[in-house]
């Protein structure tokens, strides 16, 4: 099966969090499974760190392109058409890094992997 990271369960997952689900932790850990990171979470992970919000202990670029080695997960760019379905999904969600995500995960039918309560408002697989 393919999953979508949502920002933190990539986030909890790298770094061990306990927040992160056990259910959500098998899914990644199993290699018959295709994990993708979003290009909007680098993104939104790079926000949150020039406002204050988010702090890592490395430089976020080599941080994330490690973490995407070592655990062997796809990155998934933003396309165009991502950009345009976000404006069709209902306005449930405000953060434009979780409309991104839905979208993605719609439009390339994948399962998301996310604790966000308003993102299974929306018609995406969500698995936590």
């Amino acid at each position: 099966m393919r999953y979508l990271l949502d920002t933190h369960a990539f986030l909890w997952f790298v770094l061990d969090d306990k927040r992160i689900s056990t259910k959500a932790k098998s899914i990644i850990k199993d290699s018959k499974n295709e994990i993708y990171f979003s290009a909007a979470s680098a993104w939104e992970m790079s926000i949150k760190i020039r406002l204050g919000r988010l702090t890592i202990e490395e430089e976020l670029e080599p941080f994330i392109v490690k973490q995407l080695a070592e655990n062997i997960f796809s990155t998934l760019p933003i396309t165009i058409f991502h950009s345009f379905y976000t404006s069709k999904l209902p306005d449930i969600h405000k953060n434009p890094f979780d409309r991104m995500i839905i979208a993605q995960s719609q439009l390339e039918n994948m399962s998301l992997i996310s604790k966000d309560k308003d993102i299974k408002k929306y018609k995406v697989q969500i698995v936590w």
